[in-house]
């Protein structure tokens, strides 16, 4: 697949629904997406397994890191997305498509859920919701994709739960990268971490 525009995409980015959830763009102008993307950052689970380069540690830091969020997606270089219930517009968590190179036309994603949202299969549809129109061409479907080649993913060796997901949502496991990702909360030691992918020419998922 060759792609000769590297124009970033129009924004705002399309809203994503199904299963459920509606994914729309975080506004880092809204005081409750400001507080969920804070509850977000600095929960115990996430923190455990992630390590930003700006560590949440207050509502500051976190609008400041919403912006940054915010910005990115409107510059073309990722695409925030705010995880909610279709119905009730209650935040549920985020889906992140990021590092988006138009060149090689590869991204990687990552999400997180908030706690009172887990056990509901959250991550898992809205990976499998993002994925699809990440990797579909624009103009194929009803929502303009994002037209990439490929799509990754990588979590900490040991978190079983990240694994899942992505295998269940057709990202094969690739191999381990050693020493790839930082330690939780530290930016002077390092871990392991597990690569997932999925390209435009695999199979959709139905979940």
């Amino acid at each position: 697949m060759v792609h000769t525009d590297i124009r970033p995409p129009a924004h705002p980015v399309p809203d994503l629904h199904g299963n459920g959830l509606r994914l729309r763009p975080w506004d880092a102008d809204s005081e409750a997406d400001v507080e969920a993307w804070f509850r977000g950052r600095t929960d115990p689970e996430f923190r455990r397994w992630n390590t930003p380069l700006k560590i949440t540690t207050d509502l500051d830091s976190a609008r400041e890191s919403l912006r940054d969020a915010v910005r990115n997606t409107a510059e073309g270089t990722a695409a925030a997305y705010c995880v909610t219930d279709a119905a009730t517009g209650a935040a549920l968590g985020h889906i992140g498509v990021n590092v988006i190179n138009r060149v090689m036309s590869t991204a990687r994603v990552g999400y997180w859920v908030l706690p009172e949202a887990r056990g509901r299969r959250i991550a898992m549809h809205a990976l499998a919701l993002t994925a699809r129109w990440a990797l579909t061409e624009p103009g194929s479907g009803p929502v303009r994709g994002l037209g990439l080649h490929r799509l990754e993913l990588d979590h900490a060796v040991g978190h079983d739960s990240s694994c899942r997901i992505a295998e269940r949502c057709g990202f094969r496991h690739e191999g381990t990268l050693r020493g790839a990702m930082w330690e939780a909360e530290r930016h002077d030691a390092y871990r392991d971490l597990h690569l997932h992918a999925r390209l435009a020419a695999d199979p959709d998922v139905n979940l």
